[in-house]
């Protein structure tokens, strides 16, 4: 029998024991059969830092390992060598192990030492594999030879790497341009829980929350599980925030700085890109942020934005355009380009610059002060519209739609119509276009004759910029329904919050 791992199992079954395991039924169904096949496995699993990496491999392998190791986070190659041969001393105790000096001996010991094992899969799982990679380590040029000249030859070696660095592990491994190019089978990306898995989180951990008190700790921590995991059941939604983000002493205070400092070698560009996202609610160009952030357009810059999309940080979207557009002058058809647009999308992060960066550091109680807030209310209204945008695929569900081709767009008016925005619209196979206006209210939502003039003025525009002829169904995506009235009339379906539990 294989010695247990204690560490390993300690950090992630502190998280998800047992029947606390939520979710990830796909990723961990996908796990199983790459172990399971008749062939060698390099698996990448990636994600953002505390997305619950390590937890889901060890719920799926759980000791059936034959080498774990997980790197070190900012020592030197020769401390990340004596670690990773330790990997191999647990399993080795009472024999010696040659002392190395590069990552290809390295690899080399650890060659042998699976070469020594009864027939059947061997489990090769390394954790925070991108800590490994010091400079002029060469730990790449070592991981290559294992697995071009040994590992990939075989039928029953199973890699699997993952680490939080999730740009290192998409830049070095899924698109190595060099030896490992194509050497990836499989790759497994961990997203952050929708707000159905938040909800069964919370059920098995005996919370008794409602379905839009879950949104606002969604709204607030985003779907990361570690961040869940630190709040507590005897204590208000409010509460928690003022604990865990509030309080100088709390366990989430720093956490901004230090998230993207884990994940990004130089962090302070790619705060700089996300700092001037978080001032325009739809997004930037990529020469706006330029402009904004003032930083070279160059091919690191480019990198940037995709390691900020890599980890689910900001995504990128083209707005919904017409292919051919008449000119309202000259009655012309004018061809338009698609433009790129980049748009701030991580809740966590958000509100750390919608609240957190504004809010009075002094008072530890100050979310739970500014619960009746204009505060409160800028931030929920933007960050409920994140949310609808994080759950498009739960919202085409409960649309009925989830069979038809369809797709989610924004819309930003031009000229004198530039104030006719639309956060979010579904253009549909079925000639069917859904307008979607998103309200986070504490009770039904009673629109007023302003609310009645707006969207009219946006559909109104809409139609008349895109020369669209296809079904337009002003949909309402409330928190808690739409209260009808005579200012109602023009609101064709409506969702609620529940609706995106699905």
């Amino acid at each position: 029998m294989q010695p247990r791992n204690y560490l390993f199992n300690i950090q992630c079954n502190r998280l998800y024991m047992g029947k606390l395991f939520i979710g990830r039924e796909k990723e961990q169904e996908q796990l199983k059969d790459y172990i399971g096949s008749n062939q060698s496995e390099f698996i990448a699993v990636y994600g953002r830092r505390r997305v619950g990496k390590t937890c889901l491999i060890q719920q799926v392998i759980g000791n059936n390992y034959a080498f774990y190791v997980a790197g070190m986070n900012q020592v030197t190659k020769e401390i990340q060598l004596v670690n990773f041969m330790q990997g191999i001393r647990k399993h080795r105790p009472d024999e010696p192990l040659p002392h190395v000096k590069t990552w290809l001996d390295a690899f080399l010991a650890l060659e042998s030492y699976l070469e020594s094992l009864p027939e059947g899969k061997k489990i090769v799982f390394i954790d925070e594999m991108p800590w490994m990679d010091t400079p002029r380590s060469n730990f790449i040029s070592g991981l290559e030879h294992f697995w071009n000249s040994w590992a990939s030859w075989r039928d029953d070696i199973k890699l699997i790497v993952c680490g939080s660095a999730t740009s290192w592990i998409i830049n070095n491994l899924i698109k190595n341009r060099g030896g490992l190019h194509n050497r990836v089978t499989h790759k497994i990306p961990l997203k952050p829980f929708t707000l159905k898995e938040c909800r069964e989180f919370f059920i098995a951990k005996g919370f008794r929350l409602s379905n839009k008190q879950i949104a606002e700790c969604y709204m607030v921590l985003g779907g990361v599980p570690f961040y869940l995991e630190k709040l507590n059941k005897g204590e208000g939604v409010a509460q928690n925030i003022d604990r865990l983000l509030f309080d100088e002493d709390g366990e989430l205070h720093d956490e901004f700085q230090s998230l993207y400092n884990s994940l990004y070698k130089n962090a302070t560009n790619h705060i700089k890109i996300v700092t001037a996202l978080a001032t325009k609610g739809h997004g930037l160009t990529r020469q706006e942020l330029i402009e904004k952030t003032k930083l070279s357009a160059n091919g690191k810059f480019s990198l940037m934005l995709e390691e900020l999309k890599s980890c689910g940080f900001i995504r990128s979207y083209e707005p919904y355009l017409s292919v051919n557009t008449r000119s309202r002058e000259t009655g012309t058809i004018d061809h338009q380009s698609p433009v790129t647009l980049y748009q701030l999308v991580d809740p966590f992060t958000l509100f750390h610059f919608q609240v957190m960066r504004k809010a009075d550091t002094h008072d530890p109680n100050y979310w739970s002060n500014n619960q009746n807030s204009h505060v409160y209310s800028t931030w929920s209204g933007l960050s409920f519209e994140m949310l609808c945008l994080n759950h498009v695929e739960q919202i085409k569900m409960s649309l009925g739609i989830s069979g038809i081709t369809a797709n989610a767009f924004s819309w930003l008016g031009k000229g004198k119509d530039r104030s006719a925005q639309i956060d979010l619209l579904i253009d549909r196979a079925d000639k069917t276009i859904n307008i979607c206006e998103m309200k986070f209210y504490n009770k039904p939502y009673a629109m007023t004759a302003k609310d009645e003039d707006d969207i009219e003025r946006k559909v109104s525009s809409f139609i008349e910029a895109t020369h669209t002829d296809k079904n337009i169904i002003v949909t309402m995506i409330t928190a808690k329904g739409l209260e009808r009235n005579e200012h109602s009339e023009g609101v064709q379906k409506e969702l609620t919050l529940d609706q995106l539990f699905c």
